[in-house]
């Protein structure tokens, strides 16, 4: 082997013991979630051991089942988006305050700030819904007193808008500290130089942020962009435990709570399974087309 080949050789070699160990761990699982989802799999099975394979005929019954497309698929996709969408703008705000504040006070915001970004998704959701309590929450409580609501209260756990109204509230709120922490990263490297020329040529704070700070940090926030969706996609303790996530209220379940009810609660793991890897191939879809209009954008360059 030539010594050009060995010097390209050598990161791989260096990176393969882990790269086995990232690979067994990931594609075990991977595969065997694409196994069940091809097998009618149930209590029986497991209990036995033995196997029933159907084929395509899991996928084929959900794709048939009008609740994926009136229920399922728009809660899990048009709650992302809406979540996506304002956990990057709220961070990249709060970034925007945080580059103007001077170094003390930015470490003192960002460690507050922070505590957000610590809190486990359980007991976040827990505090939201307690915010929202139908019987003693703070909002019945200050809307009843501002006269905007009567003594028979709102569930608002009930109906499917303000559920995931409620759900996204705790996801920004858990989400913008990374946002905010990654876009100020970004920010604090774009040349001061680039925002005094356009503040000579006239540009407002708008275009500056637009035609300067964007064009510059697009990269960043591709990447805050496709790890919200993947993690906003795949939500479920923020929706499970909130009253009627659980499959109490069918009206609301996401993928990730439905693909939990058919698999374990109704013991349905082959069905289970295939919403899985339906949920998968929509955020495998989702990345591709983020990175494919990343790296298109920065061969024009």
């Amino acid at each position: 082997m030539s010594l050009r080949a060995r010097r390209r050789a050598l990161p791989w070699a260096l990176l393969a013991p882990g790269l086995l160990v990232i690979g067994g761990l990931l594609l075990y699982p991977l595969g065997r979630v694409l196994w069940l989802s091809v097998q009618d799999y149930g209590l029986r099975e497991l209990f036995q051991g033995g196997t029933n394979f159907v084929g395509a005929e899991n996928y084929t019954g959900l794709l048939a089942d009008p609740y994926l497309w009136r229920t399922a698929l728009p809660n899990t996709v048009l709650f992302a988006v809406v979540a996506v969408g304002a956990t990057v703008v709220f961070g990249t705000l709060v970034a925007l305050l945080l580059a103007t504040l001077r170094p003390l006070a930015r470490t003192i915001v960002i460690s507050c700030i922070m505590v957000a970004w610590a809190m486990p998704a359980v007991s976040g959701t827990y505090v939201w819904v307690w915010i929202f309590d139908v019987d003693r929450g703070i909002v019945r409580q200050g809307l009843e007193a501002a006269g905007a609501l009567g003594p028979e209260g709102f569930n608002w756990f009930a109906d499917r808008l303000a559920f995931y109204a409620i759900v996204t509230l705790n996801i920004v709120h858990h989400g913008f500290p990374f946002v905010a922490v990654t876009v100020l990263a970004g920010l604090l490297t774009v040349p001061r130089e680039l925002y005094e020329a356009a503040l000579i040529d006239g540009a407002g704070a708008w275009q500056r942020f637009w035609n300067v700070t964007v064009p510059t940090l697009r990269p960043v926030f591709a990447v805050v962009t496709i790890l919200s969706t993947i993690w906003d996609f795949k939500v479920f303790a923020q929706v499970f435990l909130m009253p009627g996530g659980d499959g109490a209220n069918p009206s609301v379940l996401n993928f990730g709570v439905w693909s939990y009810q058919q698999g374990i609660v109704q013991t349905a793991y082959g069905t289970g399974a295939a919403i899985a890897v339906l949920l998968t191939v929509m955020l495998l879809a989702v990345t591709l087309v983020y990175l494919r209009a990343l790296f298109r954008e920065e061969e024009l360059r």
